[in-house]
Formats: structure tokens, C-alpha cells, sequence
């Protein structure tokens, strides 16, 4: 019988496995490609279940390196949840300190622990912002703006009767975006500070609970298009919220930070049935 530890937490309602790869436990253990791994321990009902999987990697100069993968095998550069638990669990686990540098595919990332289970990031510098973007065929007026990975936020009046499954794979798949996609998210102006988002993501292939760059971006562009001011508070569909802090610098977005919860809800060790099957 083989067998991998791992954590299950969850940011915000966005539920990850994470496993400590820093001795290639999973490369040594494992007798299937890791895409085809993710996709299986990521199966709800028939294993483990999660929104994604995320490797954490030595690396030789911060304190580690991540891998983050959808639940459909598929490899990305960035998670706003994803790293908040990412670096929770490096601090339980003594690889990394309270502050903290890590890497990834979209750079490297900056976290603090602020709380007993609560974990604020600097993100990546948002870039490619290009607003009022006509979609063939979607009658609603698009933003769009990377955070690490690739977001279209719709300003709406009420998110709640927003069809996001449909619309979401419209504009995910949207020739637009060629062959990367993008994630979609559905952003309703609460007030000055609060937005209520929900979100598509590329690769979940579905609405979730939440999704940390996605409430970043639809935080970002409400503020540089003055619906919002900064620090803004975003509801996600888990009714957690996420607090987006947005510096700028004259018309520029010069730092983004996103803090939230990065909850533990339990240890294991998975074997190798939760793989083969």
C-alpha cells in the first residue's frame, strides 16, 4: 500500500489539497502522470474531492515554490485562496516563517500570517487591463485584467439572478481569448467599500465559492473605475468575505494585497486508492 500526507484546508470555501513535495514524495510514489494524480484525488464522491491541488517545492531562493493545479489536471499560474492556505500550511509545518517568499508561475508571491487562521498576500502587479470590451454574442460590457491569471469582471445590478454557468462558459471559452480562456466573474456595487461577486473559473469548469484573483480583479477595476475605493470588501458566493487593499500610483495600480481566512479542516494520508480506481 503507498501512501501521501497531505492537508485539506479550504480559503474562503475554495477547498485545496496540499502535499509537501520538497523530497518528491509524489514523483517517487506515484506511477501515473501528476495531471492525471490531481484529476482523480481531486474527484469528488469518488475520492478525495477538492477545487485544486497545490504542491509545495523547495526552491533555492525563497523560502519555497509552489505547483497549483485545477481539479481538471490542468497546471496555472496563480490562486488568490490557493496561496493563502499555501502559506499557512508552510508556516504550521515550520518550512516557512511568518513572513514569507514564495514562488510561482505568475512570480513571486509575498504572505503574512495575520491571525490564528487568517492570511493576507501581496499579489502580483495586475496587468493588461482593458475595459468596455464587446463580446460577439454577450450583450453585457466586459473588463478584463490579469491577476496572476486572466479574469473578465460584469458589472451587474443583481448578481443573484445572473445565470453564471452559462454565461461563464460563454466567456471562457470566447474566441476572444483564444486558446488560454479566461475565468468570469459577475460584480454587484454594494457600496462605497463591498462588492458581491460570483465567479467562473476556468478550470473547475463551474461557479465556486469563491475565487481570490477573481474578487481582486473585480476589486481593481472598481476602483480604477471609481465605483469603489480602497479597502474593499467582497462577498463571495461562500459569504465569506475578502478584503482587497488597492495602492495606487497616480492612474497605476502599484501593490494589491488579499486577505482572508485559510482554514485547516483536516490531516491525512491519502493511499493509493484514491489514485487508482
Amino acid at each position: 500500500m503507498k501512501k501521501i500526507p497531505f492537508f485539506k484546508m479550504n480559503g474562503s470555501g475554495n477547498d485545496f489539497i496540499i502535499i509537501n513535495n520538497r523530497e518528491n514524495i509524489v514523483e517517487n510514489t506515484v506511477d501515473i502522470s501528476i495531471e492525471e494524480f490531481v484529476r482523480r484525488v481531486c474527484k469528488r464522491r469518488e475520492s478525495i474531492g477538492a477545487d485544486g491541488l497545490i504542491l509545495i517545492e523547495k526552491d533555492d531562493n525563497y523560502d519555497f515554490r509552489w505547483r497549483f493545479f485545477n481539479n481538471d489536471g490542468s497546471e496555472v499560474e496563480m490562486c488568490g485562496n490557493g496561496s493563502r492556505c499555501a502559506a499557512r500550511f508552510a508556516f504550521l509545518n515550520g518550512i516557512a516563517p511568518l513572513r514569507m517568499k514564495f514562488s510561482t508561475l505568475a512570480g513571486v508571491i509575498e504572505a503574512e500570517i495575520t491571525g490564528l487562521n487568517t492570511v493576507k498576500v501581496q499579489l502580483t502587479k495586475p496587468k493588461d487591463y482593458k475595459d468596455e470590451i464587446k463580446l460577439e454574442g454577450i450583450d453585457m460590457l466586459a473588463s478584463f485584467i490579469d491577476t496572476g491569471v486572466p479574469h473578465v469582471v460584469y458589472f451587474v445590478d443583481n448578481v443573484e439572478i445572473v445565470n453564471v454557468k452559462e454565461l461563464g462558459a460563454k466567456t471562457r471559452y470566447h474566441e476572444y481569448f483564444k486558446d488560454e480562456g479566461t475565468n468570469a466573474n459577475f460584480a454587484e456595487i454594494i457600496d462605497n467599500h463591498t462588492i458581491k461577486i460570483r465567479t467562473y473559473e476556468r478550470g473547475v469548469e463551474d461557479e465556486t465559492l469563491a475565487c481570490g484573483t477573481g474578487s481582486t480583479a473585480a476589486a481593481v477595476i472598481a476602483v480604477l473605475k471609481g465605483k469603489c475605493e480602497s479597502p474593499v470588501d467582497v462577498v463571495t458566493r461562500s459569504g465569506k468575505i475578502l478584503k482587497v487593499y488597492v495602492y495606487k500610483n497616480n492612474d497605476d495600480i502599484d501593490r494589491v494585497y488579499l486577505e482572508g481566512d485559510a482554514l485547516l479542516t483536516y490531516i491525512g494520508t491519502m493511499i493509493d486508492e484514491a489514485w487508482n480506481y
